[in-house]
């Protein structure tokens, strides 16, 4: 009969960190998705107990926002300090955020509400604000188009995070098609025109139109604090 093994005899753990816990995060959210990157699943995969983990994360919805962080590394921002219109260079930057989204759909719609406060989430801001101060957008206006030009992108990335639903699709264009001249005029004379355009195409119009809207609309005056 083999004898209990010695717990002194065992190889001493790791210590934990906040780079190692969310390190463990993200592969768990890449083979099992994020709502399984939970306190819980997170200490078994680090061989502790979950109250281990809340010296380093006061809750999940805040873990999940390191994990974002994390992953926003993969941004490209070298449109940044490339040559060419800052708009275009722009709307580059937006469009590496969204792949990157688009490549783990359930941290898309967790995006959505999350608040990531890390290194690359700051550099990610400084380069779309630096690139707004480029084009001479007031910084007033650019502080608050800021936060416009990064929701229309994460809302993209949610809206698609579970792949285009065919019948869905079908269901809403059917819809549309169906509409009677007397009672809807306006859907009946736009007609297929409500459905054109690739993704990305609507997507990029979406951010030229945003950027000009910041850059014409002033903001208000009095505001409320």
């Amino acid at each position: 009969m083999d004898e209990p093994r010695s717990r002194r005899e065992r190889p001493a753990k790791d210590p934990l960190t906040r780079r190692g816990i969310v390190a463990a995060a993200v592969d768990v959210m890449r083979a099992e998705g994020l709502d399984r990157v939970t306190m819980r699943r997170l200490a078994k995969e680090l061989d502790t107990g979950p109250a281990s983990l809340y010296v380093y994360f006061r809750n999940t919805a805040q873990l999940h926002a390191a994990v974002l962080d994390e992953l926003l590394g993969a941004v490209d921002l070298s449109p940044v300090d490339a040559d060419g219109d800052w708009r275009e260079r722009l709307e580059a930057v937006l469009a590496s955020y969204t792949l990157v989204l688009f490549e783990y759909p359930s941290l898309a719609q967790s995006a959505v509400t999350a608040r990531p406060t890390g290194a690359n989430y700051l550099r990610l801001v400084e380069s779309v604000l630096a690139l707004l101060d480029e084009g001479d957008v007031p910084p007033r206006q650019a502080s608050w188009g800021l936060d416009l030009l990064l929701q229309l992108a994460t809302s993209t990335a949610a809206e698609h995070a579970g792949g285009d639903d065919p019948e869905a699709w079908d269901a809403v264009a059917a819809a549309l098609r169906a509409v009677k001249p007397e009672t809807h005029p306006r859907i009946a004379a736009l007609g297929e025109d409500l459905l054109s355009g690739a993704g990305p195409d609507r997507t990029s119009w979406g951010v030229r139109v945003l950027i000009n809207g910041v850059l014409a609309t002033p903001r208000p005056e009095g505001e409320r604090a």
